[in-house]
């Protein structure tokens, strides 16, 4: 079966793999990104470029009510390019993983859209922010009937880890396939490692 699927964070890592993935499948894809300059890269893939910034709740639920998705993949995080900056980035990492999805799901809600998958990761996190970002993120997508799509640490190129690294993990081919492979799954939690 054919869905419209909003997908935000369509320019990440993950994002830039799933869209020829899903569009092979025959799924419509909404690919958002915040950045005017990868919208052109995002048509290229295949999606159409819906260019939004998730902390603008009133745009982003005009963005999704727009779209009329069936599915809403949300795919986002803030993480720097330099994994050695990554505790930079921790409070807006969280509030992406907070705020951003709340807007998320609130968009669904008008829009009508009856499925949320959110990513998020299959390993503890130290205390602080980011835990209970993913705590609560993962917390309000099941209580939407969502899915958390629990990722071990992504490798291969583009991601921070070229060569494997500790265990959880998963190739960021691999982790792009079977996010395809659950988008019916009922609600729930999908651990998706190697």
């Amino acid at each position: 079966m054919a869905f419209r699927i909003f997908l935000a964070g369509a320019s990440g890592v993950i994002g830039q793999r799933l869209i020829p993935r899903l569009v092979q499948e025959g799924h419509v894809v909404g690919g958002m990104t915040r950045s005017a300059g990868k919208t052109e890269l995002l048509g290229n893939l295949g999606a159409e470029a819906i260019l939004c910034d998730v902390f603008d709740r009133a745009a982003l639920i005009e963005a999704v009510v727009g779209f009329r998705p069936d599915i809403i993949l949300n795919q986002l995080t803030d993480l720097p390019d330099d994994v050695t900056k990554i505790g930079d980035y921790a409070e807006r990492n969280a509030r992406i993983r907070t705020e951003g999805n709340q807007n998320l799901i609130e968009a669904a809600r008008k829009s009508g859209s009856s499925k949320i998958l959110a990513q998020s990761v299959a390993w503890q996190l130290p205390d602080g922010p980011d835990a209970l970002a993913v705590a609560e993120l993962e917390a309000s997508v099941l209580a939407e009937g969502g899915v958390v799509l629990s990722y071990g640490q992504f490798y291969g190129p583009g991601t921070y880890n070229e060569q494997q690294p500790a265990d959880p993990r998963v190739h960021i081919d691999r982790a792009a396939q079977r996010t395809v492979e659950v988008l019916d799954e009922p609600t729930g939690v999908v651990v998706i490692i190697d």
